[in-house]
């Protein structure tokens, strides 16, 4: 009996292992047959790469035989993958936080961006094998240099990191006492360190190397960190297994071929130059005025467009005598305008980028782009704001003006088109010239979906040029430029409507 028993349990485990396989097999064949992640981007032609182009040796622009190109190991790495699966390489920028998003909602397909795999990160994208090993190290004043040895040397001092990176996760976690600043940007926290803001940035040791190579007055620390040493690996979609293993192939092969030690020998190569700061960076500022004054014209626009319907909405009379629909028609107009523009007077402009960004792929499947997404946003922010101006301006109109004009015999359309809006516009006129300003300034806050306007390529210069401060300070006299003139042609328009209203 007992040796039936022993071997109807080693049949029974025998079976369960045969079972447990063959279904894992199974499973593991229909994923494969499920994973498309390849064949979607040989369909399409074209490898999407997302990457915050600040961030040098990794990605960064330069000015290559007269032209703005985005260098560095990380952009020879996309290159490499691109050819491998004979596609077109597109890169798309935007702020290193926005990444995942833009991963994850298939408006790129793979992130090439200095990025490092961590437990959290990997519950919801792949990574690919590691391409580099990194040291961790801190980046401080070199006056500083006998102050700070050790992690415990920075008790009840600012220390900075770029948000949602490994060296943020470090400063927050292996530095005690220290007070944590987070910055979205990489050139943020080194303009901090320069004005004495924070007393050091935990970076990755090419990084603070460059910088230090490029200003004598930082310095480069070797810090006793519990992970002194990380890797970089490439991040895709979840279950896009038959891409991860091209990745890693090609990762192999350049390792192997010492191509990516050449690649990086050429980023160290690229990073600086002997040209003058205007003649290597003035077409950058260029661009960026020239987009930014597009973005604020679309807004000012389409806001004043939208505003005026959404006004004449939130005005609409519900005591005058009309049929059932009409009514209700406008009881919804009038809770609708509300609602909208409570909503977005209520919420931040880079709330609703985001949302607008992320969230058209997200409910309708319409991957837009980040320029129409910003142009989106900023037109609907500028109308909720267009909308109360309008209506304000309607309000200071005289009630007897509409009692006249009905008198006469002009119908409600008519009255507000030829009686009610042209005295209206003289009181909306400084107020929708100050929406345009303010609109030129806000539109600043696209950048972080990688529009290109003025904001945008200031981060571009200060990453290439190891510079953070004379940009902006070249980006606030171009800013002052234009919002000044802007006002000063909006006081001549003023005067001269108020000029032809008196004759």
């Amino acid at each position: 009996m007992k040796k039936i028993y022993k071997l109807l349990l080693l049949v029974s485990v025998l079976v369960g292992l045969f079972l447990t396989s063959t279904t894992n097999i199974i499973a593991a064949t229909q994923s494969n047959a499920n994973d498309n992640s390849v064949t979607k981007i040989k369909q399409k032609g074209l490898l999407v790469v997302g990457l915050s182009a600040d961030y040098a040796p990794y990605e960064f622009h330069q000015t290559i035989k007269g032209q703005d190109k985005i260098v560095g190991f990380d952009i020879s790495m996309a290159k490499a993958i691109a050819k491998n699966l004979g596609v077109k390489l597109q890169i798309k920028e935007m702020a290193y936080d926005a990444l995942l998003g833009a991963l994850k909602t298939g408006k790129i397909d793979v992130i090439i961006s200095g990025m490092t795999p961590t437990a959290e990160r990997r519950k919801e994208v792949n990574f690919s094998k590691a391409y580099l090993e990194v040291n961790q190290v801190m980046l401080i004043n070199k006056k500083d240099v006998n102050k700070y040895k050790s992690v415990t040397d920075f008790g009840g001092k600012k220390v900075a990191a770029q948000k949602g990176t490994t060296q943020a996760d470090i400063t927050t976690s292996q530095l005690p006492n220290a007070k944590t600043v987070l910055l979205t940007k990489f050139t943020d926290a080194i303009l901090q360190l320069e004005s004495s803001k924070v007393v050091g940035i935990v970076a990755e040791s090419p990084v603070a190397k460059a910088y230090a190579q490029h200003d004598k007055r930082l310095k480069v620390v070797k810090m006793n960190f519990a992970t002194a040493v990380g890797i970089t690996a490439i991040a895709m979609p979840k279950g896009a297994d038959a891409l991860t293993k091209r990745v890693n192939g090609v990762i192999d092969q350049v390792k192997k071929d010492g191509s990516f030690t050449k690649w990086q020998k050429l980023a160290n190569s690229q990073m600086f130059t002997s040209k003058s700061f205007l003649s290597q960076y003035g077409s950058y500022f260029v661009s960026g005025t020239g987009l930014t004054l597009v973005l604020a014209a679309i807004g000012v626009f389409f806001g004043a467009v939208l505003g005026t319907v959404l006004a004449l909405m939130k005005r609409a009379n519900l005591k005058t005598q009309a049929t059932f629909i009409v009514k209700l028609g406008k009881v919804v107009g009038k809770v609708l305008s509300n609602v909208y523009i409570e909503f977005v007077r209520g919420t931040p402009l880079m709330v609703q980028v985001y949302m607008i960004f992320f969230g058209a792929t997200w409910l309708f499947s319409l991957n837009i782009s980040a320029f129409v997404a910003g142009a989106i946003a900023v037109s609907l922010n500028s109308a909720a704001y267009v909308a109360e101006i309008i209506r304000s301006g309607i309000n200071s109109v005289a009630d007897g003006q509409t009692e006249a004009a009905r008198s006469l015999g002009f119908s409600t359309g008519k009255t507000m088109r030829y009686i009610i809006l042209p005295q209206a516009i003289k009181n909306i006129l400084p107020a929708l010239g100050n929406e345009f300003v303010t609109v030129i300034k806000e539109s600043s806050v696209v950048s972080v979906i990688g529009v290109g306007e003025l904001m945008f390529k200031t981060a571009t210069v200060q990453g290439a040029s190891f510079s953070p401060f004379i940009p902006l300070v070249i980006t606030a006299l171009i800013y002052f430029v234009l919002t000044f003139t802007l006002s000063r042609g909006l006081g001549l328009l003023e005067k001269r409507f108020n000029l032809s209203n008196r004759q």
